[in-house]
């Protein structure tokens, strides 16, 4: 089964994302705005048992802590992805860095990148119209952060959630 590591931020910039998601992102109704800690991989039911307790350890280590989201950006020229940008905070990177060790599978194709992808799969017209439009609109929320996601892919495509770690829990 293919399974990913995410965060979703508070409604507030679901719905702000979801605004721009609905008419520029063909994967709108696969999963709801998020920030990828771990892009997916395929794991049996015996190496998803020992990654969830991994990320119980993981999730230990960290506090909540407070997202800045501050503009729209663009993974151009590479595709044609635009994005509202996460400032890339140090508690974000350990998290991304941890979950690219050990028994996690490395699958890391891109640098890290924290952003929540809000239009993709555009034609090279579009795009430059939807960004030049999108660059222009003030961005800015700050989120607080205090669990991620283990999410699991269905047959349909779409991504439903496994398990959540809530950082600082006492985890067994």
């Amino acid at each position: 089964m293919k399974y990913g590591i995410a965060i979703f931020p508070s409604k507030s910039v679901q719905d702000e994302a979801n605004s721009y998601r609905m008419r520029y992102d063909p994967r709108y109704d696969l999963v709801p705005p998020h920030i990828t800690l771990k892009e997916s991989f395929e794991a049996d039911d015996k190496q998803i048992e020992e990654l969830v307790t991994e990320l119980k350890h993981i999730a230990n280590e960290f506090e909540p802590f407070t997202i800045n989201v501050n503009k729209v950006s663009t993974f151009y020229p590479v595709t044609n992805t635009i994005y509202l940008k996460v400032e890339p905070i140090q508690e974000l990177i350990d998290l991304n860095e941890k979950m690219q060790q050990g028994k996690f599978p490395e699958n890391q194709s891109y640098s890290f990148v924290p952003h929540i992808t809000v239009a993709q799969e555009l034609a090279d017209d579009e795009y430059s119209d939807v960004f030049g439009s999108l660059k222009m609109k003030k961005i800015q929320f700050d989120d607080e952060i205090d669990r991620f996601q283990l999410l699991y892919q269905l047959d349909n495509g779409s991504w439903s959630v496994h398990e959540t770690f809530v950082f600082g829990k006492e985890y067994v």
